[in-house]
């Protein structure tokens, strides 16, 4: 697949979209059904789901995702500050920025769109069919909601990684270190903190003390050999993909559904916009993806209930008890 050449996070281009598509000759595609009737037959008959998610999911929380306009923490967007460089630079105001959004993230809860994927999941692994979810999304959410198989490609805030020794852990703490607690206002007012870097979170590893930097991929920066593997056993393998909330332009995650739908699997867009691949798609469902997503993935008649799924093969062993003894 694509995948394996663009391992790198960064912001699509235009024109490099353009180029992408005539080197893998897409096919040319109708426009995209809203048809949920027709949706809802094929995801009946579907045994792999990928979902991929981005930032219009959290969005419905109330989590900021800093692109577009207004999309500022005091006067940077995202990509000007989640870099290696930015953090070389001025490590206390790339921590600033994310001690802000974990802040931010104990306020926020899931919302309908990751419950109704969390329970699809849930229902559908006990019928032996599989959803995975595959989400450029760091802020955990998906794990609140209560969903298992998660592949989170660009990392989570709530992940550390030392500079010096490498080590990765969890890290819940509020605030993450004594020095940033209420740092990190937004407001393009407020001055930049400038904590020493010997105070800003530190490695707990036995001799090693390193400085500490969220385990994210910024941009410029490469995805997790594994996590990546194991996106592309689940598109190459899958028999329907969902497009959730992402606008398609930071790659490779921009290229992961248009491959699918290439090969021929239907692929759905749930988005409040259309978005540079949506042509390339079967299906777009316009509108808040914690409006659209929940019917979209609720039971299907033609799913076995609890308790057809639970007594129906009781019910084969009695018949065919009653046909021997016959």
């Amino acid at each position: 697949m694509i995948l394996r050449q663009f391992t790198c996070r960064a912001l699509i281009t235009s024109q490099l979209y353009a180029r992408i598509k005539r080197q893998q000759h897409f096919k040319e595609m109708a426009q995209p059904s809203s048809d949920l009737a027709a949706f809802r037959k094929i995801f009946s008959e579907a045994n792999s789901i990928a979902i991929i998610t981005g930032a219009g999911v959290s969005a419905e929380s109330g989590v900021p995702t800093f692109r577009g306009e207004g999309g500022y923490w005091r006067k940077w967007q995202a990509q000007q500050l989640a870099t290696p460089e930015a953090f070389s630079r001025n490590p206390s105001r790339v921590w600033e920025f994310y001690h802000y959004r974990r802040e931010v993230m104990r306020t926020k809860d899931p919302n309908p769109a990751h419950l109704a994927i969390a329970k699809c999941e849930e229902r559908l692994s006990k019928q032996g069919r599989t959803v995975t979810i595959i989400t450029q999304n760091i802020d955990e959410l998906h794990h609140r909601a209560g969903s298992k198989n998660i592949l989170e490609i660009h990392g989570s805030l709530f992940q550390t990684r030392c500079m010096s020794c490498g080590h990765e852990a969890a890290n819940y703490k509020s605030p993450i270190c004594a020095a940033l607690e209420g740092k990190g206002a937004p407001d393009p007012k407020t001055d930049d903190a400038e904590i020493p870097v010997q105070y800003l979170p530190r490695c707990e590893q036995t001799g090693c003390h390193g400085l500490l930097r969220p385990a994210v991929v910024w941009f410029g920066e490469t995805l997790d050999s594994d996590i990546l593997t194991r996106a592309e056993q689940v598109l190459d393998s899958c028999d329907l993909c969902l497009v959730v909330g992402t606008s398609s332009v930071v790659y490779p995650a921009a290229m992961f559904a248009p491959q699918v739908a290439a090969r021929g699997v239907p692929v759905a867009e749930f988005n409040m916009e259309n978005t540079p691949a949506t042509q390339r798609f079967k299906f777009h469902f316009h509108g808040p993806c914690g409006t659209t997503l929940p019917p979209a993935l609720e039971c299907h008649e033609s799913e076995p209930s609890n308790t057809g799924g639970l007594y129906l093969p009781i019910i084969r062993v009695l018949n065919m008890s009653s046909v021997e003894k016959n």
